[in-house]
């Protein structure tokens, strides 16, 4: 929550992907005061960009002054495990000058504390991949919040967790799963889930967009119908190109990565924002 603090404006932006040039293109299009204005992002704030190093230093700079809060998405996770040396640097991802740099340990110190769940205001909340039909918004935030205590603790403690965290294995939620296992569920469904069945089953293949073929029994987990008191906000899942809006959903990774948008949400009216991405930079 913003604890009452007015600001000018607030936006929530979709993952920066370490798309340095494009972040700082879209903050100059929306005229962002860091001393009047307050971003929130959907996290993955590294990974497939031309600068993940600049993109985190300045996201980590905004935070400091109070006019940025993110939660984590799974590409943070996997650079807080591969500087853990849990996971081998993904040839994919562009984030090897981080490890290099004097700063890394204080970057990645501070990102690894931050939530998985947010409130901008009274009726929005923030995560990256969504919240599943089978909890309720006060319940993923006392899942996220578990999260968030062990992955800012102890450091021979937290290893040990993220070694947990990603794998190709898929769990059943309930109530009585305990230890590493229900972490890494909970972990799954704030981080990687796309599809899932009514009662929280995840499927981790499809990456897709709404018009291609889904498995069966599957749907995207926003198209169960669940009374929320709150609007969802996510990002994760960029072949959506943040075209879903409804009163319970809004998607904002545009996907700018692989060629399309990066996306501002001005909270008070809906206002959309975006730069475009004219060239794939993924390669």
């Amino acid at each position: 929550m913003n604890d009452n603090i007015s600001y000018r404006h607030e936006y929530i932006i979709g993952d920066l992907q370490g798309c340095y040039a494009a972040f700082c293109n879209l903050l100059d299009k929306i005229e962002f005061d860091e001393t009047q204005d307050k971003l929130w992002l959907t996290g993955d704030i590294v990974a497939r960009g031309e600068d993940s190093l600049a993109t985190l230093r300045k996201v980590k700079a905004l935070a400091d002054v109070g006019a940025l809060s993110t939660v984590l998405g799974n590409h943070d996770i996997t650079l807080i495990a591969t500087w853990r040396h849990i996971l081998p640097i993904n040839p994919k991802d562009r984030t090897s000058k981080i490890f290099l740099a004097q700063d890394c340990d204080e970057l990645l110190e501070w990102l690894r504390k931050q939530p998985f769940l947010l409130y901008p205001d009274d009726k929005s909340v923030i995560t990256h991949a969504g919240i599943p039909p089978n909890w309720s918004i006060d319940q993923a935030e006392k899942y996220a919040k578990k999260l968030q205590k062990k992955l800012s603790g102890n450091l021979n403690k937290v290893d040990r967790v993220l070694k947990k965290l990603y794998n190709k294995k898929i769990d059943v939620w309930s109530d009585d799963i305990r230890g590493k296992k229900r972490l890494r569920a909970i972990a799954n469904y704030l981080t990687r889930m796309r599809l899932c069945t009514a009662d929280g089953m995840l499927e981790f293949s499809f990456k897709q967009s709404l018009d291609d073929e889904m498995p069966s029994d599957f749907r995207p987990w926003f198209e169960w119908e669940v009374p929320r008191k709150r609007r969802i906000y996510f990002g994760h899942w960029a072949a959506l190109q943040a075209k879903i809006a409804t009163p319970r959903v809004r998607a904002l990774d545009g996907g700018f990565v692989w060629g399309g948008s990066l996306v501002a949400y001005r909270l008070a009216d809906g206002v959309i924002f975006s730069v475009n991405n004219d060239n794939d930079t993924s390669s």
